[in-house]
């Protein structure tokens, strides 16, 4: 149905990992690690292992932590100045090998209500040049809903945020959504999703679980993302190991997240681990 993906936040970028990844039936990946090692990328060595192994680089998730660090949405204009130039460097390195989807997050935490409108405002400006710069490297913004008080909590606030520049786009996060239903963010943004992530969780905060761990309704979910045209990848966002609040028999392999997928897909409940 979808092409399968997996985020890298949770395994290394190596020849031996792109071979477990072809081997597998994972055939995308969304580059995603900690911030302290996005300058250790080597570009030209990612582009040669994805066409190796048929691994597309489908997307990039541009650096968010810590939030003294990086925040499109600081009332800092420095710090909003600084993280946009650090974003525009690793948008030039990444597009130059092909990637064309960048995800954004649209703030950092806690935000108070007093001072949610002026940061929506900082946001917006924020992504407005984002979105000029990733369209001059022949690539698009994708702006994430995030959970708690984070900016793009909601449909309308990502929707929002969105409306500042026409060339923005959206990543739906399956499991950030706590004032807001997934069904209605798709219902509402169906048109500017061009990526997931996807994980599950118990509606009460993230948790990046597998699909079926929680209480997403997954027969739901892919019905409405089949009527709204969805046709990117199905992008898992979970971690290779075993949460603390979970208990697993053991830690996740590459072949968990295909054999999850086809469950999905054919309707069925997918097998606990």
């Amino acid at each position: 149905m979808y092409k399968v993906g997996l985020s890298s936040s949770g395994f290394a970028l190596t020849d031996n990992n792109f071979k477990a990844l072809n081997q597998s039936g994972i055939g995308a990946i969304e580059i995603s690690m900690p911030s302290e090692l996005y300058g250790s990328i080597n570009y030209r060595e990612l582009a040669e292992l994805s066409k190796r192994y048929g691994v597309d680089l489908w997307s990039y998730h541009l650096p968010f932590w810590p939030f003294t660090q990086f925040d499109v949405s600081s009332t800092n204009g420095e710090l909003r100045k600084s993280t946009i130039e650090y974003y525009t460097q690793l948008i030039e390195k990444a597009a130059d090998i092909g990637i064309d989807k960048f995800i954004v997050h649209p703030s950092g935490e806690p935000i108070s209500d007093d001072v949610r409108e002026e940061r929506i405002k900082c946001s917006m400006q924020s992504l407005d040049t984002l979105a000029e710069i990733a369209h001059s490297h022949g690539a698009v913004i994708a702006v994430e809903d995030l959970p708690r008080t984070c900016l793009g909590n909601t449909a309308d606030e990502v929707a929002r945020l969105a409306s500042v520049n026409d060339k923005l786009r959206v990543c739906f996060d399956t499991n950030h959504l706590l004032s807001d239903t997934n069904v209605n963010f798709l219902d509402k943004l169906g048109d500017k999703i061009i990526t997931l992530h996807v994980s599950d969780y118990d509606f009460v905060d993230e948790k990046h679980w597998l699909p079926g761990e929680g209480l997403v309704d997954w027969a739901e979910l892919l019905a409405k993302l089949r009527e709204i045209k969805y046709a990117g990848v199905w992008m898992y966002e979970i971690n290779l190991s075993n949460p603390k609040m979970l208990t697993r028999s053991r830690d996740l392999t590459f072949e968990d997240f295909v054999e999850n997928a086809n469950a999905l897909f054919a309707g069925m409940q997918p097998k606990r681990i």
